[in-house]
């Protein structure tokens, strides 16, 4: 039996007639008004008039063929998720569109099966237009999955790297939006345990939803949750009573990861760049990033306040619920933003590296010692798993709850330039009055 690599074209056409996509029939009168036998050109001939998607002649080209979850028929391949993979969907009588959410059979153990149906009855409950909510959940075979609305648009981190940073409007709106959801699951005691900039999807006019609720828990139940007394979530945005004690969170520590996510969002940058999960651990609970104006000078010293108050590391001096997050952010967020995304070539910042890659960032940070102190902002860190603290720079001088350097490196050029083109001027001089000198004594000796 032929590979199919070795006969492409047989499978693809195979393939296309076993995932039933086309009728068959329908599928022969392509073919004859065609007029090429090439597989590509006839699946962007159908790709245009509508029979299949690119992503389905995608996966048709490798000789995949089940589309089909239960009534839903996979379309577009949307990411991954923390409990598997996503895709765009369609229910097959109803019409509509959705996210369809899978747990890999490679992934499908115990653990994660009853992680994923703690999922499902989490999400089931939940009724927000600020939350992504559940549609229906089921089994096709041995795949388990879960439907969603479709949001469309990006998710936030995804946004970014491709646009760079958000201005304070924008930003504003993004983190009400996930503010408000957030305060809708925290009265009916839930705690998401994983905010972070992937888990909230951004809208085209500029409205966010939160979503992937997989590590989510009910605060008055946590002994029944799967993952009773591990830390979970994402390390570059864990709080950091989740560190030291993940039964004592609650939603101060959601608080805490949305305060970091809109530090992500205004500077391009993870508060703790750099460093394994363990280093970066350490460093949420003992030091303080780097003043976001650092990274974006136009942000207003009101709006940087909010971060650091969402972004205190003990529980009781932080922002003290998500309805007051949406109330200092309102002066902010006026109006909602259109959300284009740019070409990756006209990207303002550098993305964030992957993981386990330096960046230029990471080499500049690693570079300088650790200082600690119990403001928010302003400080270097680095991953070192040393913990002495030594001051960054002697003669930083503190303005408020951060430290600002005291002569910035434009003035620092500013002075070298001006002592070079003083010493350029000063040295021909010299050497002219030398010159001068040196002739007249020549003559007086000659004359």
């Amino acid at each position: 039996m032929e590979s199919p690599e070795a006969n492409p074209r047989m499978n693809f056409h195979q393939a296309l007639i076993n995932s039933g996509l086309v009728d068959p029939e329908k599928y022969q009168s392509i073919l004859r008004s065609a007029q090429t036998s090439d597989p590509e050109e006839i699946a962007a001939l159908l790709i245009q008039r509508g029979e299949i998607t690119a992503y389905q002649a995608e996966q048709l080209q490798l000789g995949r063929t089940k589309f089909r979850l239960g009534p839903y028929l996979i379309t577009e391949g949307i990411g991954q998720g923390g409990m598997g993979q996503v895709f765009k969907g369609v229910h097959e009588v109803m019409g509509r569109e959705c996210a369809v959410k899978v747990l890999p059979l490679e992934k499908s153990t115990d653990e994660s099966r009853a992680a994923f149906l703690h999922e499902i009855r989490l999400q089931a409950g939940l009724d927000s237009p600020y939350l992504v909510r559940a549609f229906d959940a089921g089994r096709d075979g041995n795949v388990h999955y879960l439907v969603t609305e479709y949001v469309p648009g990006k998710d936030l981190r995804r946004l970014i790297r491709a646009n760079g940073p958000l201005s304070m409007s924008a930003a504003a709106l993004i983190v009400s939006d996930a503010a408000r959801g957030l305060q809708y699951a925290h009265d009916l005691g839930m705690v998401h345990r994983d905010i972070k900039p992937g888990n909230l999807l951004v809208t085209p006019d500029g409205h966010a939803k939160v979503s992937d609720i997989g590590l989510a828990v009910w605060t008055m139940s946590l002994d029944a949750d799967p993952r009773a007394g591990k830390i979970v979530g994402t390390a570059d945005y864990l709080s950091p009573e989740q560190i030291r004690d993940p039964a004592s969170i609650g939603p101060l520590s959601d608080i805490y990861s949305l305060g970091c996510t809109l530090y992500f969002a205004v500077t391009g940058k993870v508060p703790f760049p750099g460093g394994d999960s363990r280093s970066k651990c350490r460093r949420h609970c003992e030091q303080t990033p780097w003043h976001p104006r650092r990274f974006t000078p136009s942000l207003s010293e009101e709006f940087v306040d909010v971060i650091a108050d969402m972004m205190e590391k003990e529980a009781g001096r932080r922002i003290q619920s998500a309805s007051e997050v949406v109330e200092r952010l309102e002066a902010w967020a006026c109006s909602p933003e259109e959300m284009v995304e740019l070409p990756m070539e006209r990207q303002v910042w550098t993305p964030p590296p992957p993981p386990k890659e330096p960046s230029q960032l990471r080499d500049s940070l690693d570079s300088a010692d650790p200082i600690h102190s119990s403001g928010a902002f302003g400080f270097a860190s680095q991953s070192h798993s040393d913990s002495s603290l030594v001051p960054l720079l002697p003669n930083d001088e503190a303005v408020g709850s951060f430290v600002s350097p005291a002569l910035p490196s434009g003035q620092r050029s500013g002075r070298g330039v001006a002592v070079a083109i003083a010493l350029a001027i000063a040295i021909p001089i010299s050497l002219l009055i030398g010159a001068v000198v040196g002739f007249l004594l020549r003559g007086g000796v000659g004359g």
